[in-house]
């Protein structure tokens, strides 16, 4: 009885090592070796990938799982594409406090962004607003240039004084009539008004 139980475990133990020399050695590799610390190992492991599509997974899951980059000097660097700069972090990921710090930059960087658009718009308006006022007083300066400038009327009458002694002066024109009408008119204030005769000289 002892034998078939001696042999029943000698039958096991040459099932068991032929079990395990038959499975693939790189499942074996698997089974031992460490998950990657960080973006790097993890990308040399994926460059091992037997296909491209495989490889092109298994980089894309080193980024899922790891934010930050090894340094040279040593620490990592995070790259925020939002803000477009780096922050220095302990590990391959940043831990919440650092996360935190993170978005306190981000918001800071929206803040600025805005107040920068805002003056930039408002710098924009302004410039138009010259502009538009340039127009206007070139469209001002163009009209004003359009408007004709009112010319001198001839002077068809002559005054007496300008005209020459003995003239012929034609009947009915006011530069021959006048002269007569003002010596009636002056007759008749004489009529109206007679000067005071002046007191004789007592000698």
């Amino acid at each position: 009885m002892s034998d078939v139980v001696a042999s029943r475990r000698a039958a096991l133990v040459v099932a068991a090592a032929g079990f395990f020399l038959l499975t693939p050695s790189h499942a074996q590799a698997q089974w031992w070796k460490r998950a990657p610390v960080d973006f790097e190992e993890c990308a040399d492991l994926a460059e091992k990938a037997a296909t491209k599509a495989e490889k092109t997974s298994a980089l894309a899951e080193c980024n899922a799982k790891f934010a930050g980059r090894r340094k040279a000097g040593g620490g990592y660097s995070y790259y925020d594409f939002l803000q477009d700069r780096s922050f220095d972090i302990a590990g391959p990921n940043p831990t919440p406090e650092e996360q935190k710090k993170i978005d306190e930059f981000y918001t800071a960087y929206l803040a600025n962004q805005r107040r920068s658009n805002e003056a930039a718009q408002a710098a924009m308006r302004e410039q138009q607003e010259q502009q538009a006022q340039q127009l206007q007083q070139v469209a001002l300066r163009t009209e004003v240039a359009r408007v004709p400038v009112p010319v001198e009327r001839p002077k068809v009458l002559q005054t007496v004084a300008q005209r020459p002694k003995g003239a012929p002066c034609a009947k009915g024109s006011f530069s021959c009539e006048w002269p007569r009408l003002s010596e009636s008119l002056n007759d008749l204030k004489k009529l109206f008004n007679p000067t005071p005769s002046k007191p004789a000289k007592k000698g």
